[in-house]
């Protein structure tokens, strides 16, 4: 996911979400009509993703409200986690309807079903697939800009649903020209398969947020960066993590500095890190870095030109990699 540029508006992504509701409950009402017209396996799997879009979307808005609230005793981190549990909660659905689409096209295999006035079938289709596709890239331009996890599951699985359509399109129209109908239920296992793919992307996105995975291509923009503004006082950074609550993002780390600093100077470097950071995350970001004092042998590796204690003459300077940043050990030759 791409860090915002700009400061995630709360209120924007609670109002796309509410407008993807609304559109979602008039997407569901032509594809149920769609599927009591035609008697169609492959429209009612539409329509039963349609369904689980709303109670998913319905679930999102009260995370986007909850992730709005400011941290408080009871939660010192903020509520940011709640999109993580949204979406894993809207993989789960996803899936479930994928597969239980999957068992009840096997079955009308076996006990076919009368299908009949495709023609207006296939006309509603459409017209619910480009809604779902506009309304999907709305809500995930959206959930990119604004850090919100929520917001570009919510609009990844609108356009799946969009893509589903196109093959439920070409699906229904070899249907309706060969008048083929067992088809149907082929059509249905199919996209059955594409629904149970699409809620598993959205579950292992959740579930490496919710047990914090690394984010190694931000770790790396965050090192290449500090490396490449590193200060003399800057011995080495080490230890460093980064947790993403929501839109919310939170880094630690060490730096270690001359041990004879005063607290005032230590304080000051510190700062120069952090801000050092933010040229990379410049919104919603919170920082806590620990001080830690050089040791003897950091002085071969330590550029240090006014060093009046060093004890090892300068040898060699030791660059900053993801690999050695986050170890949690001081960098020596």
């Amino acid at each position: 996911m791409s860090i915002a540029q700009q400061a995630p508006n709360n209120k924007e992504k609670i109002g796309v979400q509410t407008f993807a509701l609304v559109i979602g409950f008039i997407v569901l009402a032509v594809k149920f009509y769609a599927f009591f017209t035609t008697n169609s396996n492959a429209i009612l799997t539409d329509a039963l993703e349609s369904i689980i879009n709303i109670v998913a979307g319905g679930f999102g808005l009260y995370s986007l409200y909850l992730a709005a609230k400011p941290h408080d005793e009871d939660h010192p981190y903020g509520h940011g986690k709640i999109e993580f549990i949204s979406a894993s909660i809207e993989g789960s659905l996803i899936f479930s309807a994928g597969l239980v689409m999957i068992v009840k096209s096997i079955y009308n295999l076996f006990k076919p079903i009368e299908i009949a006035s495709l023609d207006t079938g296939l006309i509603l289709v459409v017209i619910s697939g480009l809604i779902n596709f506009g309304l999907g890239h709305y809500a995930q331009r959206s959930g990119e800009k604004n850090s919100s996890l929520t917001l570009i599951a919510s609009g990844e699985h609108l356009k799946s649903d969009a893509y589903t359509s196109i093959g439920l399109l070409i699906g229904l129209g070899f249907i309706f020209l060969t008048k083929i109908y067992w088809m149907d239920n082929v059509v249905s296992i199919l996209m059955g398969v594409m629904i149970i793919y699409s809620g598993t992307k959205i579950l292992k996105k959740s579930v490496a947020g919710i047990m914090d995975e690394a984010d190694f291509a931000l770790l790396d923009k965050v090192v290449y960066h500090l490396n490449d503004k590193r200060r003399d006082n800057w011995i080495d950074i080490h230890n460093l993590r980064i947790i993403k609550f929501g839109e919310k993002i939170h880094i630690d780390c060490h730096t270690t500095v001359p041990w004879y600093f005063n607290a005032n100077e230590v304080h000051d470097e510190l700062k120069l890190v952090e801000e050092n950071i933010k040229d990379i995350i410049p919104n919603n970001l919170e920082t806590f870095i620990h001080a830690d004092p050089c040791h003897p042998k950091s002085c071969k590796s330590c550029n240090k030109q006014d060093c009046k204690v060093r004890q090892f003459a300068f040898e060699q300077k030791i660059e900053w990699t993801l690999e050695n940043v986050m170890k949690n050990e001081k960098h020596f030759l």
